[in-house]
């Protein structure tokens, strides 16, 4: 089966712009000086990119159906292009490979590119242009408020990069929560307002997310990745996410109409059978370029000022998408390739089995790994805390649990899934971005969800038979890491607890936590 082409009648372009899965915006770069006379336009679906990672299938569907519907913008801008569909070119799954045989069809004099999302696929597209000897371009981003560029400058000179102080510069230099040169209500940071759980009662009724039922399209892609991707995890059966861009417009404004004042108190809130709680879900349509950083944060403040929302919800949303996504992205590129083998505590365990199947008895990870599975998402306290800490304490190879959530979540693109895990979740950058390990024992999980209810295991308990194995290993990691801990103010208090415990119970701990590493597929 041959590409889908935007005519029959074409002619050969002076300029190629290839524009990736993750950039689906007419504001892209490449596109905002396009010449129809003169340029046309790549987009290529590989099913070798599902399974560079075994992609959980709404992911595979997100990104499928995303490109289909912006190509069909482009076809309406009455542009040329060349659309390569999954089930072309059956001979060459790779991403790469199909593009190069796309492009000697094409036989532009210059392939023209926005920053790719991850470090693999500019190296890849610089070296198709190489190979078939035309010029490369690679364009800035627009999309985010601070460029490569700028991220270096800032983090120059710097022994360890701290988010809270770039994203000060950020409220600065872009005006935002700004009343003068002060920061709005007197305060940088409304964190300590934003750490509640949910009542013992549970959360009450919580209003939902805009959600979008599949259109033509998108049915029709939930049906192919059904066909061609039946062994990969994950269900289709709750695929709600937003496509398109006046999709995505929606969702925001669902959010900031009645979602954002409760965010902020109970934003590290869990509860069983609350997938979503009050959390934005914009993710996706950020992700994608389907909503600009801009807009979403413009739209958060304006609700402050004139609807009076709390504070302390509109500072942290915005903190998170102008002060973490941006300081992930700048550390993402600073920081490549290096970054994917970072291996702070030099943990080489394999991954547990079930976190593909959510098939244990530890409640808090069957819940939030079901949940995964049934639609691609957990919050930013579900990936930190509970599966990402047990990897860390369970010392899982980073590769390996990078892999598992570059597969595993519709959001995820590696610019922002490497670094958050890497670094917040596994530690495994040291402290190069992050001050602390995020650990914790099983209490935590006790305080801040209803997973403990019903579990076979105890929170309370560290050693014997109905010991957490969560509680067991943050136990032994405190023992194992002592002197490192020690050193550092945020976690000293940690390790002065285990001063209290006698040579029998360190023993008892060690003999436990080995039974529990040893049996990672058991639990």
């Amino acid at each position: 089966m041959s590409p889908e082409r935007s005519s029959p009648a074409w002619t050969r372009p002076q300029r190629v712009v290839w524009v990736l899965g993750d950039q689906l915006w007419l504001g892209h770069p490449a596109l905002v000086d396009f010449n129809p006379a003169t340029d046309h336009v790549l987009m290529v679906e590989a099913p070798g990119e599902a399974r560079a990672v075994w992609n959980h299938r709404a992911r595979i569907a997100v990104f499928l159906s995303a490109m289909r519907h912006f190509c069909n913008d482009l076809h309406r801008q009455g542009w040329a292009y060349t659309y390569v569909r999954l089930t072309d070119m059956p001979d060459e799954p790779s991403l790469a490979g199909r593009a190069q045989q796309a492009l000697q069809t094409l036989q532009p004099t210059v392939l023209r590119l926005c920053e790719p999302g991850d470090w693999r696929t500019l190296e890849s597209a610089r070296s198709v242009a190489h190979g078939l000897g035309v010029d490369f371009e690679v364009l800035a981003d627009p999309h985010f408020m601070c460029s490569r560029a700028e991220f270096a400058r800032w983090a120059l000179g710097k022994k360890t990069l701290r988010m809270e102080f770039f994203y000060r510069d950020m409220r600065r230099r872009h005006g935002v929560l700004m009343d003068g040169r002060d920061p709005a209500g007197g305060q940088w940071n409304y964190d300590s307002d934003n750490r509640q759980g949910f009542p013992s009662s549970g959360p009450g009724p919580i209003a939902t997310p805009e959600q979008f039922p599949p259109d033509r399209i998108t049915e029709q892609v939930l049906a192919l990745v059904a066909e061609q991707f039946p062994d990969h995890p994950g269900s289709l059966a709750h695929f709600v996410w937003p496509v398109t861009r006046a999709q995505a417009l929606e969702a925001l404004d669902r959010f900031i109409t009645v979602r954002l004042a409760p965010f902020g108190p109970y934003q590290d809130a869990m509860w069983t059978g609350t997938p979503w709680g009050w959390h934005s879900l914009l993710s996706v349509a950020l992700n994608l370029h389907l909503l600009d950083p801009r807009e979403v944060i413009a739209a958060a403040e304006t609700a402050w000022r004139e609807r009076h929302l709390p504070l302390a919800s509109v500072e942290g949303f915005i903190r998170q998408i102008l002060g973490w996504r941006e300081f992930i992205r700048g550390l993402y590129w600073l920081d490549m390739p290096h970054m994917a083998e970072a291996n702070h505590f030099d943990h080489h365990r394999a991954l547990p089995a079930w976190y593909w199947t959510g098939q244990t008895r530890m409640a808090c990870q069957r819940e939030v790994v079901q949940q995964t599975l049934a639609h691609g998402y957990a919050h930013h306290i579900q990936r930190l805390m509970v599966t990402g800490q047990f990897a860390l304490l369970a010392e899982v190879e980073p590769r390996l649990v990078s892999d598992w959530y570059l597969a595993m979540y519709v959001d995820a693109v590696e610019w922002v899934e490497l670094p958050n895990t890497a670094g917040m979740a596994l530690h495994a950058t040291g402290p190069r971005f992050t001050s602390k390990p995020y650990i914790a024992s099983g209490q935590y999980l006790k305080r801040m969800s209803n997973y403990c209810q019903g579990c076979a295991y105890d929170p309370a308990q560290r050693v014997g038979p109905k010991a957490c194995p969560v509680s067991t290993l943050y136990w032994h990691f405190l023992l194992r890491h002592a002197d490192e801990l020690a050193r550092n103010p945020r976690t000293a208090l940690m390790v002065k607890s285990t001063a209290r415990l006698s040579p029998e119970e360190r023993d008892r701990i060690t003999e436990t936590a080995t039974y529990v590493l040893d049996h990672l597929d058991d639990l």
